[in-house]
């Protein structure tokens, strides 16, 4: 348990804050709050539990935000809803038995190729377009391996659910963000939930970077309500440029 000293408390309140900012736009908020509670000296595997705590209240003020705007129909994501927290409840068991070292690996190469799939198809999710799957067959395959992958290892995971809503049910970048949070906050509750069984939280911490998690998805939930979708491309590109950088420094030098 670190010591709770008047910098420490800053420190995890604006790492919450700028978390909760950024994961609310493009996702990829575990890139500052993972390395924010390290840096105060909780233990590897304290900080990703406790990270979970935090991050659940972010994302859930961003989902609950683009409800009340009108961007989400809550019943259209239920289906979605149940199957992310069957996905990620299983992930979580799993990595308690699996070693996930292979991942550290792959998961670059994988958002390499969303970042650049992206950046080089400019007009993708500027408009809503036809839907290419059911809805249900989307949420039953994509709640379940992508559910499965965040409670399993968690990096890049609104990036993927991002670009799936984009390019297979047709949702315009702003429609697409305020659908993954409903998702994101499943998969967050249902991994923080077994975290807490394993007594993996540190609730002081958490709860003081939580408070900056709030603020910070407030404001990126309201700032993607009053923006186009060309904004939330820019954002898209640069965080997951960034969880792109981190997860190769610290898979090749951390």
């Amino acid at each position: 348990m670190p010591e709770l000293t008047i910098p420490t408390i800053l420190i995890l309140f604006a790492g919450g804050l700028l978390a909760g900012f950024v994961d609310s736009i493009a996702g990829g908020g575990g890139i500052i709050s993972v390395p924010v509670l390290l840096s105060v000296g909780l233990p590897p595997h304290f900080a990703l539990g406790t990270n979970k705590l935090q991050s659940s209240f972010g994302s859930f003020t961003a989902a609950l935000n683009y409800t009340r705007s009108g961007l989400v129909k809550f019943k259209e994501v239920l289906f979605g809803i149940l199957f992310t927290a069957i996905g990620a409840a299983t992930g979580t068991l799993t990595i308690q038995q699996l070693p996930q070292d292979i991942l550290q690996y792959i998961i670059p190469v994988m958002l390499l190729a969303v970042f650049l799939f992206m950046l080089f198809s400019k007009e993708l999710g500027m408009y809503d377009q036809a839907a290419r799957w059911k809805p249900r067959v989307f949420f039953l395959v994509f709640g379940l391996t992508l559910g499965f992958y965040d409670g399993f290892f968690g990096p890049g995971t609104g990036n993927f659910w991002m670009l799936a809503y984009v390019l297979l049910l047709g949702f315009n970048l702003k429609k697409a963000t305020a659908y993954t949070k409903w998702v994101n906050f499943t998969s967050n509750i249902v991994a923080l939930t077994f975290f807490a069984i394993g007594g993996k939280i540190l609730v002081v911490p958490g709860l003081i970077m939580a408070v900056g998690q709030f603020s910070g998805a407030f404001l990126g939930s309201r700032l993607v309500v009053r923006s186009g979708t060309k904004f939330i491309r820019i954002f898209f590109l640069i965080v997951t440029g960034a969880t792109i950088i981190r997860l190769v420094y610290t898979s090749f030098f951390g």
